[in-house]
């Protein structure tokens, strides 16, 4: 029985469309696997780069403990009562030690002396949690008594609820009480407690509050910058908060992002930190930033919270954190010799922008008595600049001075949108595809 054209036709059209179809799904499959290896290479590298900065921590801890053992020694030199507790070897050690003149490192009890006094100064008081450990992402939110009205269970919830099943296994939320009223700490426990219990359990949250022994006296403070005493009690406060959250959360994760406890975020804010932090992996960047307000939404490495830490402490009394922030850069990259237009293009390559923003700001009242905060992030209700795409394998090149990370290669595969100087005569962009493709058509977004 013969066919007709027609159906001829019809018959090779669907398989030509079938072929079609599974090419594109086989190679959109390979693609996805692709990107998925590199997410994983990059994740791995960060990794192995904290496992590193950890051990060079052990071994500063070492050295702070032969520092011990030294003053063991010279204390217990000619009492014979206090020498019979130790074992020879121990004496031995202690005698090698006492022996070496080494200078004095200066460390955190130099700038909190009155830590001294206590030796659980550093140790939470009250620590509710699994102790989840390996995350990517540690989101701290310091909380303390409001006045007037409490945002911290909306706070959770628009975290949590935005955050898809796997994602919740790769971090973890730290609730930081910033008071010593026991009393009232136990009450919000109780309440986070009876909202999040399965949140709690499962080690997505945890909560800590700090010992009163870690403080020291706020009642002297020198008022600076037009700050009227209570104010600068808070600021001063508000530094020694999110330094021990810091300290804390060093430990836990590859990144640590500063989130305060009256805040509502977007769909897929998770992922979208992931990617864009994982993409700037091999840079030199200090902060990304997810919000344009104060200390919201400000992203860290997990070994940069050590000098970070370092340097609060020094001036924790003098500035507000975010201001202390832009020493720190300032200090790292700007060259007194040059103009502030360059300092602030310098400062640039370590403090990157993402946006829109991902956090938007919703407390009225504030944490300060008698002070209201009509903040909004203007850029939260903006949409994403980047567009999903697929495009066949390929690789890309530009003559284009690319800006803050935002390269052709991560535009091309799907992450990102490309950002550059402005071009001038003769600069390019080359796509060199893998196989021969018939381009029909290129569109591009701007």
């Amino acid at each position: 029985m013969r066919l007709r054209n027609g159906t001829v036709a019809t018959v090779l059209a669907f398989i030509t469309s079938f072929l079609t179809l599974s090419w594109y799904s086989t190679w959109q499959n390979g693609k996805e696997k692709l990107i998925a290896y590199q997410r994983e290479f990059l994740a791995l590298k960060e990794r192995l780069r904290i496992a590193e900065h950890r051990i060079s921590q052990r071994s500063s801890e070492l050295s702070a403990i032969v520092q011990q053992f030294r003053r063991v020694g010279a204390e217990t030199k000619g009492n014979k009562d206090t020498l019979n507790q130790f074992s020879d070897n121990t004496l031995k050690l202690l005698k090698e030690l006492t022996s070496k003149k080494s200078l004095q490192v200066p460390s955190i009890y130099y700038h909190l002396p009155h830590l001294l006094q206590n030796e659980g100064s550093l140790q939470p008081a009250v620590q509710i949690g699994n102790g989840r450990t390996g995350v990517s992402i540690v989101m701290g939110i310091p909380t303390v008594k409001r006045e007037v009205k409490s945002y911290l269970i909306e706070t959770l919830h628009s975290l949590i609820d935005n955050l898809y099943p796997e994602e919740k296994l790769d971090c973890v939320i730290v609730v930081f009480i910033g008071e010593t009223d026991i009393d009232y700490v136990h009450g919000v426990i109780a309440n986070l407690e009876k909202e999040f219990s399965k949140e709690i359990s499962s080690g997505l949250v945890e909560i800590i509050s700090p010992p009163a022994s870690y403080y020291p006296d706020l009642t002297n403070l020198k008022e600076t910058f037009g700050d009227s005493k209570e104010r600068v009690r808070w600021r001063t406060k508000q530094n020694l908060d999110y330094c021990f959250l810091m300290m804390y959360a060093q430990g836990k994760g590859i990144y640590y992002i500063q989130l305060e406890d009256d805040i509502v975020v977007k769909q897929n804010y998770f992922n979208t930190i992931k990617n864009f932090a994982l993409q700037l992996s091999s840079e030199e960047w200090m902060i990304l930033e997810f919000s344009q307000l104060g200390f919201i939404g400000k992203m860290f490495q997990a070994p940069d919270l050590t000098l970070i830490v370092e340097f609060i402490f020094m001036f924790y009394k003098e500035k507000p954190i975010d201001w202390l922030l832009d020493h720190i850069l300032w200090v790292k990259v700007c060259n007194p010799e040059k103009d502030a237009k360059h300092c602030d293009r310098q400062k640039a390559n370590l403090r990157i922008r993402f946006r829109p923003s991902l956090f938007q700001h919703v407390g009225l009242h504030s944490s300060l008595t008698g002070k209201l905060q009509k903040l909004t992030d203007k850029d939260y209700m903006k949409p994403l600049l980047l567009k999903i795409h697929v495009n066949p394998p390929a690789e890309v090149s530009t003559s284009l001075k690319v800006y803050q990370g935002h390269t052709l290669e991560k535009t091309y595969m799907g992450e990102d949108f490309f950002w550059a100087i402005t071009p001038t005569a003769g600069d390019f962009i080359l796509f060199k595809f893998d196989k021969p493709v018939n381009v029909e058509r290129m569109k591009v977004w701007y």
